[in-house]
């Protein structure tokens, strides 16, 4: 187990509570940067494009938004020393809430092979509205991308984000109990989510470390072995190599805190793993990284269906309603 990395200290967490006036916060709290401020995903062709190739309605696209549902849309989180500005949407449910008032939160986590991908796509954001949907308090985050930054910085921001959510005025703001705290993700962001789980050791109330873990067709041991020895798709080989900045994955001593597999321990929270039988991300993937819960004696729940699909591509209304049980089994309402 690899001890769990503070975020880099060159990113200065950001307490800015809502989304109004943003503009004029962040450049009052940045003005010791001397730099030019810039949204962390590049405003380039492909940017919000979902990890979805398809066109057809399936999955996250069968659902409908309700009434009632608030997003409030980039909110800064924090800042990279290049002037990056890391920023997330919250989509809030309107009315009552249980447990006094206070409502769990989940970090919602875009896919799209750590170098593509936005939370502001429609797909992603259909994902933060249904989670709103079902009383959850959804983060949905974005964070660096490659190429212009590799392992680990996608995770540091992950984390320097659920550290953000938990501050007392920023959870105050939203309303959301920060020792109810879940992550959920597809794809690369199921990786990342897996990996926000696995990451640091003991109380799960505390710093970067969330309740609960859903994830959706991801990654889960990137090493050697498991892809190259495992007969992985060589595209998949290359995504990966290309995320850990590895000449090869035969010597690519940074697969091992990259992959949540290996970086499990007792005390990390129970995980939902969503898979379809013959997509891009091998099946013994996710049966490997159960078998690895199993052992370790974390609560897990693996729910595989037949086809093609692949991470929020397989959420339908079955998958949906599974992922919501478990998250609300973990993290209350």
């Amino acid at each position: 187990m690899t001890p769990g990395r503070r975020p880099s200290r060159r990113i200065r967490l950001l307490a800015i509570a809502c989304a109004g006036g943003i503009a004029v916060a962040a450049t009052a709290l940045l003005g010791g940067f001397h730099t030019e401020l810039h949204p962390v995903t590049p405003d380039e062709p492909g940017a919000t494009r979902s990890e979805l190739v398809t066109t057809e309605v399936v999955g996250i696209r069968t659902f409908s938004r309700p009434d009632g549902i608030s997003v409030a849309t980039d909110v800064v989180y924090g800042t990279q020393s290049d002037g990056a500005l890391l920023t997330l949407d919250v989509c809030s449910p309107t009315g009552d809430a249980e447990a006094g008032g206070l409502r769990p939160a989940v970090v919602s986590i875009h896919g799209g092979s750590w170098a593509r991908g936005d939370k502001g796509n429609s797909d992603w954001r259909a994902v933060c509205t249904w989670l709103a949907s079902e009383g959850f308090v959804a983060y949905s985050v974005n964070y660096r991308l490659v190429p212009d930054a590799l392992f680990p910085a996608a995770i540091d921001d992950l984390g320097l984000a659920v550290e953000w959510i938990r501050q007392a005025e920023n959870a105050a703001q939203y309303g959301i109990d920060p020792d109810r705290i879940g992550a959920f993700g597809g794809s690369a962001g199921g990786n990342l989510a897996a990996l926000l789980g696995a990451r640091g050791s003991g109380s799960l109330t505390e710093g970067a470390r969330v309740a609960a873990v859903a994830e959706l067709s991801g990654p889960t041991d990137l090493g050697h072995e498991a892809l190259v020895v495992g007969n992985a798709p060589a595209g998949l080989q290359r995504i990966v190599q290309s995320y850990l900045g590895c000449d090869s994955l035969a010597d690519c001593p940074q697969a091992g805190a990259a992959s949540p597999h290996r970086e499990l321990d007792p005390s990390d929270p129970p995980v939902f793993i969503g898979a379809a039988a013959e997509e891009f991300i091998p099946l013994a993937q996710s049966i490997g990284y159960a078998s690895r819960l199993d052992r370790l004696g974390i609560p897990n729940e693996l729910v595989t269906v037949p086809g093609t699909l692949h991470s929020i591509g397989i959420l339908d209304a079955a998958m949906r309603v599974k992922v919501a049980a478990f998250l609300h089994r973990h993290l209350g309402t």
